[in-house]
């Protein structure tokens, strides 16, 4: 049967929403379709998140995009976890590293035989059974070693910090080579159909009308076709995630060049560090319930590695999402399909699987309601598992140092998160539901991080003698330190690699 196929593709907004999904549809559609971005150069980007998750690799990989070069272009770092310090108690710090953590055995999960052992006072740091995590603390980095499939040097995950500008512009490089075309200018009106109020066009300042069959909303927090026109509304998640705004600036860079990030907690919310090739990216996550802008900015300014090179920009945001993130023939992306504070740094990784939504889903004129349907389940459900981890780490401290913290520990959570905790703490037990962003050791890392400490263990794990089980946990651990030892410093392997050109 006949269908009648989408030709015309207009994405309405540029900055790292606008020009990833360019660039991902104009490879995966092979040119076949009209791909046209439109947006201002007098509208700012937001630009705050700098730090990603490993599966951008893949994007990359998909986009044809070269390591080096985009490294290069971007000013970038390489990323082996998130150091977060003084979310437990103060004074506490651990890191979130990417990969596995230890080597299973038998049937039973690593991290069961390390609780075990613990308990007995015969077990390490959790550091110290991670490769990623190590590596981190030594500024050590190289990408794994696939020729060497026993050992951890095979197992090193890793993701990128860059500047979302320099991203942004090198995205637009690449996109334009394939085909898209980019107009710039202001929309002063959104046309929509009369019988089924479907987006037919939008109307630039000029009078110029620019038509499509399939419209990408990428222009941020003004949400401009998928709430402006479409009125699809919005479910603030502000009762569990309290921080509604940001300071962001940059500032000098200082070594070691650090291959991760910081997230550290203040008096009312957090401070991001994202080291780049040429400065470090910086800003402070607050509620305004509990401070001041100027106190904000205080506190910002006063933990800098270096002097400041730009004066603090705020952004104010509502934690949420869009009730539905494909409404009618409009797909939001980024920004414009909700927020989630970059505690984690997830903001690329959500504009990215909704981009590998919208392929798995790629409509025809007619646009099945059915394939609607299901891209809304499935965006809310990564959504919702993506605020459970963001507040699993409010919910899990134990400072009573001000009344932002001990509101945080106090309240009631999700049934959803509930739950695992309530399974962590039964036997240090973890449940990756329905392939969810963050497996096992991540919640592990946090919940452990953070002084969550499980009743019992997984009774199997007494099927190994504790002799063996000590001998199996110090063999993970040697291997892993020889392996560290080995590798390369971290701004080393950046010269060596994809240094960029100093301006």
């Amino acid at each position: 049967m006949q269908q009648a196929a989408i030709k015309n593709i207009v994405i309405v907004g540029g900055g790292t929403a606008g020009w990833m999904t360019a660039t991902a549809l104009s490879t995966i559609l092979r040119g076949q379709y009209n791909i046209r971005l439109v947006e201002s150069d007098e509208i700012g980007i937001v630009g705050v998140g700098e730090a990603t998750i490993p599966m951008i690799q893949r994007f990359n990989q998909v986009a044809g995009i070269d390591e080096a070069e985009f490294m290069k272009a971007t000013q970038g770092s390489y990323k082996l976890g998130i150091e977060f310090v003084n979310w437990g108690k103060l004074g506490d710090r651990y890191i979130h590293g990417f990969g596995v953590l230890g080597q299973d055995l038998w049937t039973v999960r690593f991290d069961q035989y390390w609780q075990r052992l613990r308990g007995l006072g015969k077990a390490r740091e959790l550091d110290e059974y991670s490769i990623t995590r190590m590596a981190a603390r030594h500024n050590k980095f190289m990408p794994p070693r696939r020729d060497l499939a026993n050992s951890p040097l095979s197992d090193i995950a890793y993701a990128y910090h860059f500047d979302a500008s320099l991203y942004a512009r090198y995205l637009r490089t690449v996109s334009e080579q394939r085909g898209v075309r980019r107009t710039e200018g202001k929309i002063a009106q959104v046309s929509q159909r009369a019988d089924d109020g479907y987006v037919d066009a939008v109307v630039m300042e000029s009078g110029e009308r620019i038509e499509g069959d399939l419209f990408i909303d990428c222009s941020g927090f003004r949400a401009l076709l998928i709430d402006g026109a479409l009125k699809t509304g919005y479910e603030d998640w502000n009762h569990w995630l309290p921080c509604d705004r940001a300071l962001a600036v940059p500032c000098e860079s200082v070594s070691p060049l650090t291959p991760y990030t910081r997230a550290t907690a203040h008096r009312a919310g957090w401070q991001w560090r994202i080291p780049l090739q040429h400065r470090t990216g910086n800003g402070h996550v607050y509620s305004s319930a509990f401070m001041e802008d100027e106190e904000a900015q205080k506190i910002l300014l006063a933990n800098l590695d270096g002097k400041p090179l730009a004066e603090p920009r705020m952004v104010k945001f509502r934690t949420g999402m869009r009730k539905l993130g494909w409404n009618k023939n409009v797909v939001a992306m980024g920004l414009a399909s909700g927020f989630l504070e970059p505690l984690e740094s997830t903001s690329i990784h959500l504009i990215q699987s909704s981009i590998a939504r919208l392929v798995q889903f790629f409509p025809d004129r007619g646009f099945n309601q059915l394939e609607v349907d299901e891209y809304n389940r499935q965006s809310r459900f990564e959504y919702e598992r993506i605020r459970d981890f963001v507040i699993l780490h409010y919910k899990l401290n134990q400072r009573d140092d001000s009344d932002f913290w001990k509101q945080c520990a106090a309240m009631p959570v999700p049934d959803s998160l509930q739950h695992k905790l309530d399974l962590f703490r039964a036997r240090g037990r973890v449940v990756r539901f329905d392939n969810e962003l963050f497996a096992e050791a991540g919640w592990l890392q946090v919940m452990h991080g953070q002084n969550l400490k499980p009743e019992g263990y997984d009774p199997l794990v007494d099927l190994l003698p504790v002799e063996e089980a000590e001998k199996y946990l110090e063999s993970i651990r040697d291997v892993i330190g020889q392996c560290v030892q080995h590798m390369p410093d971290h701004a080393e392997y950046i010269a060596q690699h994809c240094a960029a050109t100093r301006r």
